[in-house]
C-alpha cells in the first residue's frame, strides 16, 4: 500500500506538468500566419516536396533547388501537412511535438543524472522562455535539439545503467544520425561532451563500448544514404556543403550573422539570460559553484566518475565554446543547450530543498507565455505571410497563379497562404557564388519570356521607377494595384499600350 501511495504521489505532479506542457505547446499554434523568413522558407520547400513527389531534392521553386540544409526538417513538415492538411497548424505541429519530446527527455535523463528531479527538470524545460518559443517556430533547431536529446538519453542510459548499455548505445547513434540529417556536422557537437567525459574517467571501458562497430554502422545506415545519393546526382554538391555550409559558416561572416569578435557576447549572453527565464537565478548559482566543483573533479578521479554534474557541465560548455568561436551566430543555435541547463537547475533546486515551485507564480508565468502567443498573433510587423496574403487578395482583381518578388526578399509563406509558388526575381543579373544557392531564381528579362497571366508582383516602393523603366524597355508596363503595403508596391505586368 505504501508503494502504491508513493507511486500515486510521484505521478500526480507529472499529470499537471504534462497538461501544462501540452497546453503551452498546442493552444494557439495556428493563431498567426507563417513568419518570414524562416517559417515561410522551410514550409515552402516542404510544399514543393508534396507537389512534386520528389523527397530527395529540396526545391525552393519548381526549377530551383534549395540545398542549405539536409532534408529531415522538410520531410517532417511535408509529412505533417500531408496528414493534417495545408494549414499553419499542421506546419507548426512538428515543432510543438519536438518541444514535447524534449520535455519528456528532460524527465528521462533526470531519472539517471538527477534522481528525484524528474518532475522539476520537465517543468523547468517546459517553462523556459527559449524552449517554449522554439516550439512555436518552424526552424531546424527544435528537431536538432530533439534528436540530440534522444542521443544523449541513449548515452546516459548506456553509461549509468549497465543493463541498458547496448540498447542505449544504439539509441545514441540513431539520435546522432537524425541530428546529422537535420543540420549536418553541428548535429554531432554533444559528442564532444561524451568523448571529453569518457576521457576524464579512470577507466575507458564505456568509451570502447560506445564506439562499437554496430553503433557506427547504425549511424552510417541512417545518416549517410541521402548525402550519398544527393552528391552522386549533383556533382559539386559535396564541395558546396563543405565549403559554404560548414567552413564558411564557421570561419567567415559571409552570411552576416554577428561575425564580429564581440558577436558572441551580443547574441549568446542575452539568449542565455533571457531564454532561461524564469529560472535564470538558479543558473547563476550553478556558475558560482562551478569553479569549486571543477577543482574537485581535477583532484579526485572518483569524483569525476560519480558526479553526473561533470557531464552536464561539459554538455553545456564545450558546444557553447564552439558556438562562440564560430562566426555565424544566432540565438536558436543555443537551443540544444537548454536541456542540460534545465537538468542543472533541477540539481540546484533539489540541493536547496526546493524541488517544485510553491504558490501560483508558475501558473502566472504560464499565462504570460500564452499572452506572448496572443500578442505575437496581433502584431503587424510585415513578417506575417497571412497578412500579406490578405493584402494581395484585396488588391488582385483576378485569381493568382504565382507571386514574384522583384529585387526583394521572397515571402515564401505565401505559398501556404495563397496556395501558389513564390519566385525570386532580379532586376538584373548578379554573380552567384554557387549554383546550389543562387541569389535569385530568374532575372526580369528571363521571366518576361513566360506567360504573365494571373501573376502578381511586388517590389520595394523606392525601386518602382527603375522597375517601370526596365519593363518599358522590354515592351511591358506595371499596373500598380492599390496602395503600397509595408513599403512594397504590389502590381501586375501588362503589355505596354502604344
Amino acid at each position: 500500500m505504501l508503494e502504491i501511495a508513493g507511486t500515486a504521489r510521484w505521478r500526480q505532479p507529472f499529470i499537471w506538468i504534462a497538461l501544462l506542457t501540452i497546453a503551452l505547446a498546442l493552444v494557439g499554434l495556428g493563431w498567426r500566419g507563417l513568419w518570414e523568413p524562416d517559417e515561410g522558407r522551410y514550409t515552402n520547400v516542404a510544399l514543393h516536396m508534396l507537389a512534386s513527389g520528389d523527397w530527395l531534392d529540396p526545391h525552393r521553386h519548381p526549377d530551383v533547388g534549395h540545398w542549405t540544409k539536409p532534408p529531415l526538417t522538410y520531410w517532417v513538415l511535408a509529412a505533417s501537412m500531408a496528414v493534417f492538411g495545408h494549414t499553419v497548424f499542421a506546419a507548426r505541429l512538428p515543432s510543438a511535438l519536438a518541444y514535447l519530446l524534449l520535455v519528456w527527455m528532460a524527465a528521462r535523463i533526470a531519472r539517471r543524472l538527477v534522481p528525484g528531479g524528474e518532475q522539476v527538470a520537465a517543468l523547468v524545460y517546459a517553462t523556459m522562455l527559449l524552449p517554449f518559443a522554439s516550439g512555436q517556430l518552424i526552424t531546424t533547431d527544435p528537431f536538432l535539439a530533439a534528436s540530440q536529446a534522444v542521443a544523449m538519453a541513449g548515452y546516459v542510459a548506456a553509461r549509468f545503467e549497465p543493463r541498458a548499455a547496448r540498447r542505449g548505445m544504439l539509441q545514441m547513434w540513431a539520435g546522432f544520425a537524425l541530428a546529422f540529417l537535420t543540420k549536418g556536422p553541428p548535429g554531432l557537437l554533444p559528442l564532444l561532451a561524451v568523448l571529453a567525459y569518457e576521457g576524464m574517467q579512470p577507466r575507458r571501458d564505456s568509451l570502447r563500448q560506445l564506439l562499437a562497430p554496430s553503433g557506427i554502422l547504425l549511424f552510417a545506415l541512417v545518416a549517410l544514404p541521402w548525402y550519398v545519393v544527393a552528391v552522386i546526382r549533383h556533382p559539386g554538391l559535396l564541395e558546396y556543403f563543405l565549403g559554404q555550409e560548414v567552413v564558411a559558416r564557421v570561419a567567415s561572416d559571409d552570411f552576416g550573422r554577428n561575425g564580429q569578435w564581440y558577436g558572441w557576447i551580443k547574441v549568446y549572453l542575452p539568449t542565455l539570460l533571457l531564454g532561461s527565464l524564469p529560472w535564470t537565478p538558479w543558473l547563476w548559482g550553478w556558475l558560482r559553484d562551478l569553479p569549486g566543483q571543477w577543482r574537485s573533479w581535477r583532484r579526485d578521479a572518483s569524483a569525476r566518475a560519480q558526479d553526473p554534474a561533470l557531464l552536464l557541465a561539459l554538455w553545456v560548455s564545450l558546444p557553447l565554446l564552439v558556438f562562440c568561436l564560430a562566426r555565424s551566430r544566432l540565438p536558436l543555435y543555443l537551443l540544444p543547450l537548454f536541456l542540460p541547463l534545465a537538468l542543472l537547475v533541477a540539481r540546484q533546486r533539489l540541493a536547496a530543498g526546493r524541488p517544485l515551485p510553491q504558490g501560483g507564480w508558475i501558473a502566472l508565468w504560464a499565462l504570460a507565455l500564452m499572452g506572448l502567443k496572443l500578442t505575437a498573433a496581433r502584431l503587424d510587423t510585415g513578417r506575417d505571410a497571412a497578412a500579406w496574403a490578405r493584402a494581395i487578395q484585396a488588391r488582385a482583381p483576378v485569381a493568382i497563379s504565382e507571386v514574384n518578388a522583384l529585387d526583394d526578399a521572397p515571402r515564401y509563406g505565401l505559398h501556404l497562404a495563397l496556395g501558389v509558388p513564390v519566385e525570386q526575381i532580379a532586376l538584373a543579373s548578379t554573380p552567384s557564388k554557387s549554383r546550389f544557392n543562387p541569389p535569385y531564381d530568374q532575372t526580369l528579362a528571363e521571366d518576361l519570356r513566360e506567360p504573365q497571366q494571373d501573376q502578381i508582383w511586388y517590389t520595394p516602393q523606392s525601386h518602382l521607377p527603375a522597375v517601370q523603366a526596365a519593363l518599358e524597355r522590354q515592351g511591358w508596363q506595371a499596373e500598380v494595384l492599390g496602395a503600397p503595403y509595408h513599403g512594397r508596391v504590389i502590381f501586375r505586368v501588362r503589355p505596354r499600350q502604344e
